[in-house]
């Protein structure tokens, strides 16, 4: 089995999903494959802009979560054939009428706390990741959704939670006796505590979900997929003569 993880810039859009389609697609003709995706570039950074706007009594956090909300369903629009749209049309609807909730009762609040903000932007992940999983099944890919918080158990560090890689694992173990699909895709960034709740692996924690996937489940390989040629000089963005840097040990990389 691979492990395939792809950032939010690879999922940035629905021209950039329907790559990955077609790379992942190409990945399982050779073994079985589990895709690991971010939150649609930019989303976790609105998310978290939503639940400040709440917290500090502004109701411009109802239009962000508005925009949020017609992003997502524009991308179930482009990537889904109409006949096929409107449960997950239903399913992104409702996963963003939560976060609309969520932030109401932040803003009668007047405060959030770090146990909030993981919930709160853990919405970025499931709906990105369910998107993608019904992209799939549009083309007739077979595939599962896995819910990374029935995965990965942490402890209640939220924000930046410590992973219990003795329960992870027997939940891996668990899931791929019953896995019935070359494929399966499953949000990165969020897992639960042993009560449940929602817990995040740190911003940038997509790779770590993809690392601790590949760990669980004795990955012949883990890929991580970026929209950059490797790790480079400088920003690209920024920087117009920024070069590839062919080899770098792990102690510079770091």
């Amino acid at each position: 089995m691979q492990v395939l993880k792809f950032g939010g810039t690879s999922v940035g859009s629905p021209e950039a999903i329907a790559k990955v389609i077609d790379i992942v697609s190409a990945k399982i003709k050779q073994e079985p494959v589990i895709v690991v995706v971010s939150a649609f570039g930019g989303t976790t950074d609105a998310l978290l802009l939503c639940g400040a706007q709440a917290a500090s009594g502004d109701e411009e956090y109802k239009e962000q979560v508005n925009a949020i909300t017609a992003r997502h369903l524009n991308a179930v629009k482009q990537l889904i054939p109409v006949q096929q749209q409107s449960s997950m049309l239903s399913a992104v609807k409702k996963l963003c009428n939560e976060v609309e909730d969520l932030c109401n009762g932040i803003f009668l609040l007047g405060e959030t706390t770090a146990r909030t903000k993981d919930k709160l932007v853990s919405y970025g992940e499931l709906i990105s990741s369910q998107v993608i999983t019904a992209a799939f099944q549009s083309r007739n890919v077979p595939v599962t959704w896995w819910d990374s918080r029935k995965k990965i158990r942490t402890d209640a560090s939220f924000g930046n939670a410590v992973v219990d890689f003795s329960t992870t694992r027997e939940n891996f173990t668990t899931a791929l006796k019953g896995l019935q699909t070359p494929l399966v895709v499953m949000p990165g960034f969020i897992a639960a505590n042993a009560a449940g709740i929602t817990t995040t692996l740190g911003r940038g924690g997509s790779d770590y979900t993809a690392a601790i996937a590949a760990d669980c489940v004795d990955a012949s390989r883990l890929e991580i997929w970026t929209d950059v040629s490797g790790m480079m000089t400088a920003d690209p963005r920024w920087v117009s003569n920024a070069k590839v840097i062919p080899s770098i040990s792990y102690q510079e990389a770091m």
